[in-house]
């Protein structure tokens, strides 16, 4: 079957099983740089080693690039939970799906162990499932990564589902925005969002659930002494924060951050630590269809690497346990700040004199819009030079 890139609404339909291999063996192949000291100042090789590590969220982004540099580059047994939907006769997978099943044969050819659970995270099946692997195989658990990213959480108490949403919260907000099919600059505005949508969000993005897979792990003598948890977040800048950090998902996000010092006494009796990562703006298939957010992107892309510090999933990982992790760089909140170049004052004082430019109605011709769309592309297996994408693939097999 010959599988063609389908966006609806920036919404990417399918993937494809050679490109999403490629996507992989390419972080793969960073990482592998890097580790011989190959790819500059920033990523020397890794010295600090993990045995045994477990990633909520494990296929896309940052998960997916945590379990690549955990695995590739310190070596460490890697059990990867995420739900993927799988290929049938007329549909191909999720770009996840085909992520997972080249991460565990390539993991396998290196002989490193790798076990992926392809379930709903937020089940007490899932988690107990987990449990059962790592008493099995692996004993304990000395890293434990949360990554996971989806609209929807069903409670695993009361089976109500909440869906998140992405809202103000107090007024609507109006600021400009791109089309990225047309590339033509419009306008968007967001209303706020009801005291429930604001608890849903919560519920789905909030610290709950990191808080419920760590107190299982506990209760299952499953952690390590000294194991250490890292989520991710975001903050962002001020151009974003009434539709982020200051809306529905900016509190979904606060309420992650506050859940550290609940799981640091969880954590207390083993000696271990809560962190909380927080990442830069990249391309991700949420942030495509964030208002504001992809024009954001280009213009921050453009920026990052006029200043030659761009840094992509990969790599942003890659600095996380190279350098973050060991030297222990926080901020005065206790989190660690990947996103330091993003917020640096000179990157975004330049975004703002782009912005200031920008007209309604008019072509996208400031910033790299073009590799944010390359970038979306690629995360399902897209636009790689060296794929036909006229050929018959096999669905099943990346």
């Amino acid at each position: 079957m010959r599988v063609q890139e389908k966006i609806i609404k920036n919404v990417c339909l399918t993937a494809h099983p050679k490109g999403c291999r490629e996507y992989v063996e390419n972080e793969i192949s960073f990482v592998n740089k890097a580790m011989k000291g190959e790819m500059g100042e920033l990523y020397q090789p890794i010295t600090e080693k993990v045995k045994n590590v477990l990633i909520l969220g494990c296929s896309t982004g940052y998960g997916l690039s945590s379990r690549i540099v955990t695995t590739f580059a310190m070596k460490s047994n890697t059990i990867g939970v995420s739900y993927e939907r799988a290929p049938n006769e007329k549909k191909c997978a999720s770009p996840g799906w085909y992520n997972n099943k080249v991460f565990d044969e390539l993991a396998n050819e290196e002989n490193l162990y790798s076990k992926t659970v392809n379930g709903d995270a937020f089940s007490y099946e899932v988690k107990n499932e987990v449990v059962d692997i790592i008493k099995k195989d692996l004993k304990k658990i000395d890293l434990v990564i949360y990554s996971v990213a989806s609209p929807l959480r069903i409670d695993p108490n009361t089976k109500e589902v909440y869906k998140s949403v992405l809202k103000t919260i107090g007024d609507e907000y109006t600021n400009f925005n791109v089309d990225l099919k047309t590339e033509i600059v419009n306008k968007v505005t967001l209303g706020p969002a009801t005291e429930e949508q604001i608890r849903d969000t919560i519920k789905v993005m909030g610290s709950e659930d990191w808080k419920l897979w760590i107190s299982t792990l506990i209760e299952n003598d499953c952690l390590s002494e000294n194991c250490k948890t890292i989520a991710y977040s975001y903050i962002g800048p001020k151009i974003t924060y009434p539709i982020y950090r200051e809306g529905t998902i900016g509190k979904a996000k606060e309420d992650l951050e506050n859940g550290v010092s609940d799981i640091d006494k969880m954590l207390s009796k083993i000696n271990g630590k809560a962190y909380v990562s927080v990442n830069k703006a990249l391309v991700t298939r949420a942030s495509a269809v964030i208002p504001i957010v992809p024009l954001y992107i280009a213009l921050l892309y453009k920026v990052m690497k006029d200043k030659n510090v761009h840094e992509n999933c990969i790599e942003q990982i890659y600095r996380l346990f190279s350098d973050k992790l060991p030297n222990l760089s926080v901020d005065e909140k206790g989190r660690i700040r990947l996103d330091d170049f993003e917020m640096r004052d000179d990157i975004q004082n330049e975004i703002e004199k782009l912005w200031k430019t920008l007209n309604e109605d008019e072509k996208l011709v400031i910033g790299d819009l073009e590799s944010f769309k390359n970038d979306y592309s690629k995360l399902h297996g897209f636009g790689y030079k060296n794929i036909d994408y006229s050929e018959d693939v096999d669905l099943e097999r990346p």
